[in-house]
């Protein structure tokens, strides 16, 4: 099975995850940039969905049991490239010509809570599934182009609880904060995120126009910001 597949629904691409906990490592990184690029070139999709095939997981964020060595072994060459790639999917995902959803059908922890993020609507399933930031706990700061998406989909004030906490949301609490459009049971998800994404049939020629006024900041957050930190190899992993 494939990392990341897609299939299409009317207007709509559904890009599926296949990678288990779907954590962040240079295979999952450039698989889903690279059905990005099929998505954008191949179909005439004007609405992208991501889901995962995990039964209780979107995404666990980076493959620390894939960096950490890297980083121990001093790979800081592996290392730059691996947070570079990372940086070129949000903003991918961020700047896509589609209108975004992630469906969230499980935990979206700490860099896939980051990534839910960058997608310009979220539905959560309501009966499982957390939404957390544990990177204080974990000793890894936010580099700036990741503050920037977080500022972009959590209201300052709970986005300052959850960082320095590092508490975890529901999906009610999630949509009770307007982080999330709607938190879905799990047999309603796909239906009701769907029939969401089926309604947004807007031309990419406009949504890439509107996206690229919208988030220049943060798109230079992640180009230009963030190098000092990449390239300095100080990436502070406790």
């Amino acid at each position: 099975m494939a990392i990341v597949e897609y299939t299409l629904d009317e207007n709509v691409a559904v890009i599926t995850m296949n990678s288990g906990e779907n954590r962040f490592n240079p295979d999952f990184l450039q698989a889903f940039l690279d059905i990005l690029d099929t998505v954008e070139k191949e179909t005439d999709a004007q609405t992208l969905v991501v889901t995962s095939a995990h039964e209780k997981i979107f995404s666990n964020g980076i493959d620390l049991e894939w960096l950490v060595p890297v980083i121990q072994k001093q790979d800081l060459d592996a290392a730059k490239k691996f947070f570079y790639l990372l940086n070129k999917l949000f903003k991918r995902t961020l700047t896509c010509p589609m209108l975004t959803i992630a469906a969230m059908n499980g935990h979206a922890y700490a860099g896939g809570a980051i990534w839910c993020c960058a997608y310009d609507f979220r539905f959560m399933r309501s009966d499982r599934g957390f939404f957390c930031f544990p990177e204080v706990d974990l000793g890894i700061p936010f580099l700036p182009g990741m503050l920037g998406l977080l500022e972009k989909a959590i209201p300052m004030y709970k986005m300052e609880e959850m960082v320095y906490t590092g508490n975890r949301l529901t999906a009610d609490e999630c949509q009770k904060h307007h982080i999330i459009t709607k938190a879905c049971h799990t047999d309603e998800l796909m239906d009701e995120t769907l029939a969401y994404a089926k309604s947004l049939n807007k031309k990419r020629q406009i949504v890439k126009e509107i996206k690229a006024r919208m988030f220049r900041n943060i798109v230079h957050a992640l180009d230009v910001e963030d190098v000092p930190y990449i390239e300095s190899g100080k990436f502070n992993i406790a």
